[in-house]
């Protein structure tokens, strides 16, 4: 692990770590990366019994701090979750080469030879919260782009973290790499946050992942560039001709199976016209599911006997990202209602509809401004993984540079490279 502290103040020395993390970039583009990856998942299934154990510690503080069970599910690992993050490592080694594609290549009229070709953008930061995973995938991720990595868990998960990187860092120097191409802030004290997003030209990149709070002070104070992570506010609209069986199952599998995800559904818009079939009916399997339905007058007067169950609504539901066994249900006049329900809370994550109707699908899709929007198909599917990008760092709900998963396409920039034959301008 990187435990470099100040001698004098017994303070984690992020400058030392910043400046080798440098040095550690410069060579990680020509190495065997593939090679050096499935070393790390091999070292990450032999370390099982040590990440574990200190998993296990980080749980507990969780929950004896009061942690609800959905963001502790976040948190914990088993042998298979671990088994499986192994395996996402051994797929980002799987996937093609994304250093030296030539992106656009041209001949100008003075003979000179124009390519735009992907490099590394140097040193990538991360900043993210409590689930130990990301500290895998981000490493893995930038490592594969040929990056160094720096990453700055939360003290959620302290103990998971250092077990993991001190696993990837001696399959590293077993693999011939540089060890400091993955650098781990050892410190809880977020005036190490602040340190690193003032890390203007020692750092290229940082990318924030977890709740509203943490994306919002990144992005407010960083001197670097940032790719932005966003919330997840995540809406299922019904239209008033969709099968109400793909639409409960949309709506269950968004809600119950991983509510502590950001690609988990926080609303349900109902269209009026399909509300006595479909409230009832939802909220029923949604209470049965434990969820807590907080619910427009509508949907109280609808709901039968398990109205008196549902909480009435407040203007902050609405813009509420639970991440939790709750949910916000509204019943609106008709699609063009939904539309601007999703305008005015939606986080620009993933927005989905059920309908039967081609043309209502496609007009929901070309209306709502949003990384991922599907028609008749899970939220829950906005993941790097399912788009077949292997990893992910995050899911970007900004315009610039890259939107939705974060894959290793994202983690790379350009540079154009010139050839001449002594033309000058003159």
């Amino acid at each position: 692990m990187d435990a470099t502290t100040d001698a004098r103040t017994d303070r984690y020395d992020l400058e030392g770590a910043l400046a080798r993390a440098r040095v550690a970039s410069r060579s990680v583009a020509t190495l065997d990366r593939d090679a050096a990856l499935r070393r790390v998942a091999d070292a990450l299934v032999a370390a099982a019994p040590e990440v574990l154990a200190a998993n296990a510690d980080d749980v507990a503080r969780a929950r004896a701090a009061g942690t609800s069970e959905a963001l502790v599910d976040r948190l914990a690992l088993s042998d298979v979750r671990l088994r499986q993050i192994a395996e996402a490592v051994r797929q980002v080694a799987d996937l093609p080469d994304p250093l030296g594609r030539v992106v656009a290549g041209w001949r100008l009229p003075n003979g000179l030879e124009v390519r735009q070709v992907t490099v590394p953008f140097g040193v990538i930061g991360m900043v993210y919260e409590s689930r130990p995973n990301v500290t895998v995938d981000a490493f893995a991720l930038a490592f594969k782009a040929g990056s160094a990595a720096v990453l700055r868990g939360s003290a959620d998960a302290l103990a998971s973290n250092r077990a993991l990187v001190a696993a990837m860092r001696a399959a590293l120097a077993t693999a011939g790499a540089p060890v400091d191409a993955l650098a781990f802030v050892d410190d809880p004290d977020r005036a190490r946050v602040a340190e690193l997003l003032r890390a203007r030209g020692r750092v290229d990149l940082v990318i924030p992942r977890g709740g509203a709070g943490l994306i919002r002070h990144v992005v407010e104070t960083a001197q670097v560039p940032v790719i932005e992570t966003g919330v997840g506010n995540c809406h299922l609209y019904v239209h008033e001709d969709a099968d109400l069986d793909v639409a409960e199952a949309i709506l269950l599998d968004g809600k119950v199976r991983r509510p502590g995800v950001c690609n988990a559904l926080e609303t349900l818009l109902v269209h009026a016209g399909a509300a006595e079939r479909f409230v009832p009916r939802a909220v029923a399997a949604l209470h049965a599911a434990g969820v807590t339905v907080h619910g427009c007058p509508s949907t109280s007067a609808l709901a039968g006997a398990d109205g008196d169950q549902v909480v009435p609504a407040t203007e902050a539901d609405w813009a509420t990202e639970y991440l939790g066994p709750e949910i916000a249900l509204r019943v609106v006049d008709d699609l063009d209602a939904a539309i601007e329900h999703v305008r005015a809370f939606g986080s620009q994550h993933s927005e989905a509809i059920v309908t039967r109707s081609r043309d209502a699908g496609r007009r929901f899709q070309a209306d709502v401004d949003a990384a991922v929007v599907y028609v008749n198909a899970s939220t829950r599917f906005t993941d790097g993984f399912e788009f077949g990008f292997g990893a992910e760092i995050g899911i970007s709900t900004q315009k610039l540079h890259a939107r939705g998963p974060l894959g290793l396409a994202a983690l790379v920039t350009t540079k154009h490279l010139v050839e001449g034959d002594g033309q000058v301008r003159g």
